[in-house]
């Protein structure tokens, strides 16, 4: 880290509603994804759509966007034919009027405006709902998840492109390149968003291709990790337990990793986008930073 006083200010979560989805996706499970999508009967209960919000001295920064409530009002949003019924096999959502991201910034005393960097964890509907009101911000994504949008049969691997590919949008697509940063083995490339290591890009592919993670350090606090969908619940990635949907042998690599990184920092929080336990966890790590600032 290159900063000697703190350069964040708040960090918060807010959820864009919530999803149930089948216990074959959170997993572990051994059946294959499209079996498990067909076949299973069950949901799990209603799990939060989560976005994390930081206040940055550079700006407010999003990890990523949340839901679109139109995938719930607007009977076209989603495709048809078989596309359309893989989507309404895999998940089901709720979102209410005050359960968009603009009011849930408004929540928190922001508007829509202050925010100034939106990075993506990947490219699923449930991470880029939000675009739509971010024409003014720069919106982070791996080129590797980028380039994902170009291969064959985008929907039926999650890929709305009309909803992400739109007007106006100013794509910042990153590269992880080496740091030079021990302290973060094994991990030896990805993109300091910054330049002052407070949030760190961090390369975790396996859920998509090119899908991200993002490190929060903040002197006199415990780091935290947000990580997309790498895992549904933490207690699970600790145990080196896989969600069902992903890149198996990726997934387990990024899994390892962070697990590794966890024992370098025992005081790291891991922050799921959908993960129920998620926000006392985020509560928890900012109290007991809180703490060890005021003793300090």
């Amino acid at each position: 880290m290159t900063f000697s006083t703190d350069p964040i200010k708040t960090i918060s979560v807010i959820s864009t509603g919530s999803v149930a989805i089948r216990p074959e996706h959170v997993g572990p499970t051994w059946k294959n994804t499209y079996v498990w999508l067909f076949t299973s009967t069950r949901w799990t209960a209603a799990r939060p759509i989560n976005v994390y919000v930081i206040e940055h001295r550079d700006g407010v920064v999003l990890f990523d966007t949340g839901q679109d409530r139109a995938s719930v009002t607007d009977p076209a949003y989603f495709p048809g034919g078989l596309n359309g019924l893989v989507y309404s096999r895999l998940a089901k959502f709720e979102i209410g009027p005050a359960e968009t991201l603009a009011a849930g910034l408004s929540e928190l005393g922001y508007r829509v405006q202050d925010v100034n960097t939106a990075v993506i964890s990947h490219l699923h509907q449930d991470h880029i709902g939000g675009l739509p009101l971010l024409g003014h911000a720069d919106i982070v994504v791996s080129r590797d998840e980028w380039n994902s949008l170009s291969a064959p049969l985008p929907e039926m691997r999650g890929l709305m492109r009309s909803h992400i590919e739109l007007p106006g949008l100013n794509w910042k697509r990153v590269v992880p390149e080496p740091l030079a940063d021990p302290t973060l083995a094994p991990f030896t490339d990805g993109h300091d968003l910054f330049g002052d290591g407070s949030l760190v890009l961090l390369p975790t592919a396996g859920h998509t291709p090119g899908s991200l993670s993002m490190l929060v350090r903040r002197p006199g606090h415990a780091p935290l990790l947000m990580v997309g969908d790498l895992t549904y619940d933490a207690d699970l990635l600790f145990a080196g337990e896989l969600p069902g949907v992903g890149d198996k042998k990726q997934m387990r690599d990024a899994v390892a990793k962070v697990n590794a990184l966890r024992q370098k920092m025992p005081d790291l929080a891991v922050l799921a986008a959908h993960d129920p336990a998620a926000a006392d966890r985020l509560a928890a790590a900012l109290a007991t930073g809180a703490v060890a600032h005021a003793a300090g």
